[in-house]
């Protein structure tokens, strides 16, 4: 059994009585700063334990995510329709992918890039094998020129006005008018204009009347359009006063196409065609509301130097470069996880940077992201525009490690400041003290 006698012989803390001791005015004063020293000490090392530091290298990209490189987007082009709007990717490996459709949505814009309607869903069209009749033949106009001027008087005067907006020097324009001719010819003779009055195929020049063209937001050469008498509401697309007609182009399919819009409507017809019942059997989708279109989504490349190109494009329609205008808005552009005509491209050097933490002795993903240097240049081109972006992901990536501080290195700085503190302040008081004492005993020696 121990012997409390010999266990107090290994005190380090020996006890001083209270009656031994001297308090003093000017020790209170300076336990009082020591004490609020040790408080600011004591925040400033709890800060900077709390403070996480890092380092930063730039090592080779060996990340096993996988091969693919996400790219979401979101991007406005005030006159560039969603009718013929297409997102393709490429890359240097020869990968080629157009008119992507399943993961990108598009919105019909104003000039002002404000949304007019709900989602451009423009439905399956199909591939058009037949383009047109051979010009095989002499044959007569059976379709009204129409201008500006009377247009808006025979949109009025017929249920059905069906419209070719055409470019003289377009391939498939000149494929299409034999066999719209002679269609018209055919529904002239069946549907008489005076006697009937249901149906009424036109035909109007785009390059003498740019303004109708215009404001009816044709951008590619034919464009077959289908104009009800009074409004056309549509829950998919809002409010739109015509269609787009994507069927086959020869003569029998024209007729055929026309016989069915005539076919819910009565003879001189006293209610307007609202509603066409027969959409199982004609290829048509809403027209464009406007000439713009908002494009969002994301792409999935591989990671290897590419295109990201935004165009129009269309396998049956013609478009002229000189008036064409793919100006952009980017709104976002992002890679990876959660970055004369003319031609607008965008240089982007992607380099990969991830932030890992090796808190609890784990290491651990807090970050992972692409960071890009990109560069924009204006591009003179005669083909048809487009707005491209270059995308070069970088073999290297930037590595920043987080590097907390243990918990033992802050006790050991607090210890060292109480314990530093404490010390030297009582140096202070002691030297404090024994000077005060000094000061006395001369004062009191020469008053003697």
């Amino acid at each position: 059994m121990l012997n409390p006698s010999k266990l107090k012989s290994v005190d380090f803390y020996r006890k001083i009585p209270r009656d031994l001791t001297e308090a003093s005015l000017s020790g209170a004063g300076l336990s009082i700063v020591t004490a609020f020293f040790m408080m600011f000490l004591f925040g400033m090392e709890l800060g900077d334990y709390m403070t996480v530091s890092t380092t930063t290298s730039v090592v080779v990209d060996r990340s096993t995510d996988s091969e693919f490189l996400r790219i979401d987007f979101n991007l406005s082009f005030p006159a560039l329709s969603c009718e013929f709007a297409s997102v393709d990717v490429g890359d240097v490996l020869g990968t080629n992918r157009l008119n992507i459709t399943k993961t990108i949505r598009k919105f019909s814009i104003d000039r002002n890039m404000v949304v007019t309607g709900s989602e451009y869903h423009p439905g399956h069209i199909p591939h058009i094998s037949n383009i047109g009749d051979v010009a095989d033949e002499e044959f007569s106009d059976g379709s009204v020129s129409v201008t500006s001027t009377n247009f808006d008087v025979y949109s009025h005067q017929y249920p059905i006005l069906v419209v070719n907006f055409f470019a003289p020097w377009c391939y498939w324009s000149n494929r299409l008018k034999p066999s719209w001719e002679k269609a018209a010819k055919i529904i002239r003779e069946r549907y008489d204009p005076e006697m009937d009055g249901r149906i009424l195929l036109a035909k109007v020049d785009c390059t003498v009347e740019a303004d109708l063209c215009r404001r009816h937001h044709i951008q590619g050469y034919p464009s077959i359009r289908i104009f009800r008498k009074g409004t056309d509401l549509k829950d998919n697309q809002g409010h739109h006063d015509h269609e787009s007609y994507y069927g086959e182009r020869d003569t029998d399919s024209l007729v055929a196409a026309m016989e069915t819009l005539v076919a819910p409507i009565k003879k001189e017809s006293e209610t307007l065609a609202l509603e066409d019942k027969s959409n199982k059997t004609l290829t048509k989708r809403p027209a464009p509301l406007t000439s713009g279109c908002r494009i969002e989504g994301f792409v999935r490349v591989k990671k290897v130097p590419g295109n990201l190109v935004i165009s129009a494009r269309s396998n049956s329609h013609s478009f002229d470069s000189s008036t064409m205008n793919v100006s952009h808005y980017v709104s976002q552009l992002s890679f990876g996880r959660r970055l004369s005509a003319e031609m607008i491209e965008h240089y982007l050097q992607l380099v990969k940077t991830e932030v890992v933490t090796k808190r609890a002795s784990r290491e651990r993903k807090l970050l992972e992201e692409y960071e890009y240097t990109a560069h924009s240049s204006l591009v003179h081109s005669t083909h048809i525009p487009v707005a491209k972006f270059h995308f070069e992901p970088s073999p290297m990536q930037v590595l920043v490690t987080e590097v907390p501080k243990s918990f033992s290195h802050f006790i050991t700085n607090l210890c060292a400041i109480i314990g530093g503190v404490f010390t030297v302040a009582g140096i202070l008081d002691s030297i404090l003290h024994n000077t005060i004492r000094l000061i006395k005993k001369v004062e009191l020696g020469k008053h003697i």
